[in-house]
């Protein structure tokens, strides 16, 4: 009766009786009932249904289990409107009965994360299987979920509390020694993962990498092997495509629990009828998923046809079509910008993070920016974040960022941040944004940066930022003896070649003493990244150093071309001033380390 159309309505009456014959001694009665509950469920009893199987499955004997959760794992995808849902079942049906979850299950789990378009259903199934698998025992299934998973996606909640990329590594890896060859293969790849993100974690996976060489499975030692390898074998850019996001799993005609469900129950069965129908929620998150591919494939297509100069007027007029189809009076009004009494602290912390590895970029009700960032030579890695403090989502998030001809970027985020259409950030969520810089040439400023997103009002934010990549950035230090210092100094003199200025310290700042000069010494050597050339100083009131501005440019001969830099901070206690004089041989090094050095020292 299920089956016959215009008939769903009146079997539905019986649900009750059906769900307490699930319960019948006769294991035959039990099966019909399963089967029945499959057939009858649609959009308005599936998640009653699908939470009362979950329930009862605690219950359910050896004989039946494997059945019910293959059909629990097929009706939660068919008819879940919100994945969330889905992620948490599958969870459900883990930690009760993980024994009998196949790996065509949890392999759904994650072909349904990664191929969804929006980052907000990936970073909440990071979140919630880190949690999952925080306690000590827990299903080897789920411990495979979270590996694979926060290997992938794990970056979109790393700037969580206990949710750290080290804390991610040291709870994954507390299942280690319970866990088979086939869990720690994909363990090993996600430590990969997270040593490439997290610089903290690559002490902790390198002894394991060690240890795992001489491992007698093949599999494990195998990749062991060439992880360890990989970073002395390729470039840091080799590496960081090697070890980025795996693309989106190709979708097939039927999925393969659906197969299974075709084997055991044969091809006339109702069940697999049932399955092979598309729901209302799966058609829906189709057509979610081609317009996604639709946005991205016109991205592509816009980026070879028009040439980077060309950029702006493009999306001023695609911009303007949306406004003449957009029927919505927010867009009426202009975007809201950074506000006045925020950009005094703005300024700070772009001044901080000029000389700092970590921290926050900008800060407002709405959203957080938080920018990591790490350099070599003339290579660098700069990690953004876009944190979500607004109480709903954040559409149309977008990142637009300057070409700048001193800077070769490579960029890579969160699906659609960087596109047209922007991305959703979910409340209490992040975006990330992945920077692969080298420095071509000197330069005296810092890279734009422009965020755009519409809030759950309707109402546009456009927010202009600089990213904190300064020529100091680049910088090796170099320690020079006295002597060596004092010619080079000589032989730089010039108009072109030297930046002078005085700064005043703040009026409620402390007076310049010894413990004010240390700070100093650490401005220099920390944050200029400067060598301290000892020997050089006159007095305790001096403060000299060295460094090479590295570039990714060569010269005819094919060497590399760089340029020596040096610095000298002389302090005035009396009249509680710096003067800051910087010597080299490109005019725009010595502007640019002048005023790095500048505002650090107001900032001491």
């Amino acid at each position: 009766l299920a089956q016959i159309e215009g008939s769903g309505e009146g079997v539905k009456k019986h649900q009750a009786t059906v769900l307490v014959s699930l319960k019948d001694a006769d294991i035959s009665v039990r099966r019909r009932a399963l089967d029945l509950l499959f057939v009858m469920c649609d959009s308005d009893n599936a998640e009653m249904i699908v939470d009362e199987l979950v329930a009862h499955l605690v219950l359910a004997d050896a004989a039946i289990r494997e059945e019910m959760v293959l059909k629990i794992a097929i009706l939660a995808e068919k008819y879940a409107t919100d994945l969330r849902w889905y992620v948490d079942t599958i969870l459900k049906l883990i930690s009760i009965s993980g024994d009998h979850v196949s790996d065509p299950i949890w392999h759904r789990v994650v072909q349904i994360v990664t191929n969804h378009p929006k980052g907000d259903l990936q970073a909440y199934a990071a979140a919630t299987l880190l949690v999952a698998v925080s306690p000590r025992r827990c299903h080897e299934t789920a411990v495979r979920v979270a590996a694979y998973i926060l290997g992938e996606f794990g970056f979109l909640v790393a700037e969580r509390p206990g949710m750290s990329g080290e804390e991610q590594f040291r709870i994954l890896h507390q299942h280690w020694h319970n866990s088979n060859a086939f869990t720690r293969a994909i363990l090993i790849s996600t430590y990969a993962k997270l040593a490439n993100l997290y610089e903290e974690c690559r002490p902790l996976v390198a002894p394991v990498f060690a240890k795992c060489k001489n491992s007698v499975q093949v599999e494990i030692q195998q990749r062991s092997a060439e992880y360890s390898a990989m970073r002395e074998a390729f470039s840091p850019e080799a590496v960081e495509d090697l070890l980025r996001e795996m693309p989106p799993f190709e979708e097939f005609k039927q999925s393969a629990l659906e197969q299974r469900l075709r084997q055991k129950e044969g091809d006339g069965s109702a069940a697999v009828a049932k399955a092979a129908r598309p729901s209302t929620a799966q058609r829906q998150r189709a057509a979610q998923a081609a317009k996604a591919d639709e946005e991205g494939m016109e991205q592509a297509t816009e980026e070879e046809e028009y040439e980077v100069e060309e950029e702006e007027q493009l999306t001023e007029e695609v911009e303007e079509d949306d406004e003449i189809e957009n029927e919505d009076p927010a867009h009426d009004s202009p975007p809201v910008g950074i506000p006045k009494e925020v950009l005094p602290a703005m300024r700070k912390a772009f001044s901080n993070l000029c000389t700092s590895p970590s921290g926050v970029l900008f800060e407002n009700s709405l959203l957080q920016v938080g920018v990591k960032h790490e350099y070599a030579g003339s290579q660098g890695r700069i990690t953004v974040f876009f944190g979500n403090l607004a109480s709903g989502p954040l559409k149309h998030f977008q990142v637009v960022l300057d070409n700048c001809d001193h800077l070769r970027m490579q960029k890579q985020g969160t699906d659609g941040l960087l596109e047209d259409g922007g991305c959703s950030v979910a409340v209490r969520t992040q975006a990330k944004l992945v920077l692969l810089v080298e420095v071509m040439a000197p330069f005296d400023d810092a890279p734009s940066m422009r965020i755009k997103f519409q809030t759950m009002e309707g109402e546009r934010h456009d927010y202009p930022l600089r990213l904190p990549i300064v020529a100091t950035c680049f910088m090796e230090p170099v320690t020079l003896e006295a002597a060596a210092f004092m010619q080079r100094w000589k032989s730089l003199e010039g108009q072109d070649r030297e930046c002078q200025e005085v700064v005043k310290v703040p009026q409620n700042a402390p007076e310049i003493d010894e413990e004010y000069m240390e700070r100093i010494v650490s401005i220099v050597i920390n944050g200029l990244k400067f060598g301290r050339c000892p020997g050089c100083d006159p007095t305790p009131w001096t403060v000299s150093g060295a460094a090479t501005f590295r570039t990714g440019s060569k010269d005819k001969s094919g060497n590399f071309i760089n340029v020596g830099c040096l610095v000298r901070v002389e302090a005035n206690p009396q009249a509680g001033a710096f003067r800051v004089t910087t010597r080299t041989l490109h005019p725009l090094c010595s502007k640019a380390i002048k005023n790095v050095a500048l505002v650090s020292i107001k900032l001491a």
